[in-house]
């Protein structure tokens, strides 16, 4: 796995789900804005943790690496479900 690709799916994915988060804001601007707006604030500090994780290895093998994909990972369904659960009420 190759340092580059995991610093690009971090950005990818969390900005997908950031992207998700806004549209639902827009397209339901009278419901749950403060809550969508805590879950993209914990989104950015998931995406600030990440890149600075990655960027300070606490060693150079591959499973560092494996764990914070893994992280990422389970981090951001988590959010998701935490997204469809709000977009369910």
């Amino acid at each position: 796995m190759n340092l580059r690709v995991i610093k690009k799916d971090i950005e990818y994915f969390i900005g997908e789900f950031i992207d998700d988060c806004s549209l639902y804001a827009a397209l339901n601007p009278e419901k749950n804005a403060d809550e969508v707006s805590k879950i993209v604030e914990e989104a950015i500090d998931l995406y600030n943790t990440l890149k600075h994780k990655v960027n300070h290895p606490e060693g150079a093998t591959r499973a560092y690496y494996a764990g914070i994909r893994a992280e990422m990972d389970s981090k951001i369904d988590e959010l998701f479900e935490r997204l469809s659960a709000i977009a369910g009420k």
